[in-house]
């Protein structure tokens, strides 16, 4: 009765890592995906991996689908140029307040009136369980009490959600 109960115990400890660490494979997949989506204005595909409270504040997806698409033709028109959008790594995953949660660690690189900016940012992804895949907010957002309590209330974490840091430099002709 021992041994079987080792070898229950081993198989539950071995299917668990495995299923958490799919998880966080999927994270990073989930992530790249909406990275790449990001700068080939794939704008349906950045939607589906926004957190939906994001949406409905924005007064749904349609409507969300709509502003983006402007702020993007706008920027655009003024020379805005979107280099690189890389998504460098994936924290542990954690379990909290009934979510799997992640911060996801992404480099972007933009030109805009003659100036390339390069930012470090995060993500904090939520695992939607649902679905099977991984909703994503900028984790910065989250440094905002009033919106935070928007879009999640009572939020705790016990992940470090680091400030993003932002370079800019002059490109010379």
């Amino acid at each position: 009765m021992n041994n079987i109960k080792r070898i229950l115990l081993f198989v539950l400890i071995a299917t668990s890592v495995n299923v958490f660490s799919q998880t966080k494979t999927d994270a990073l997949k989930d992530a790249k995906t909406t990275s790449k989506a990001t700068l080939e204005m794939d704008f349906e595909t950045v939607l589906k991996h926004t957190l939906p409270s994001v949406l409905d504040m924005m007064g749904g997806k349609d409507a969300a689908l709509k502003v983006i698409e402007s702020t993007f033709e706008n920027m655009k028109a003024q020379g805005f140029v979107f280099e690189k959008a890389d998504i460098n790594g994936v924290s542990e995953i954690v379990k909290e307040q009934g979510q799997f949660r992640c911060v996801i660690e992404g480099y972007n690189q933009m030109v805009l009136s003659g100036q390339r900016i390069s930012s470090k940012s995060y993500l904090l992804g939520i695992y939607n369980e649902a679905d099977k895949y991984w909703w994503f907010i900028e984790a910065k957002q989250l440094k905002n009490e009033a919106l935070t309590k928007q879009v999640l209330p009572n939020f705790e974490t016990a992940l470090e959600i680091p400030d993003d840091e932002v370079k800019v430099e002059l490109i010379e002709d």
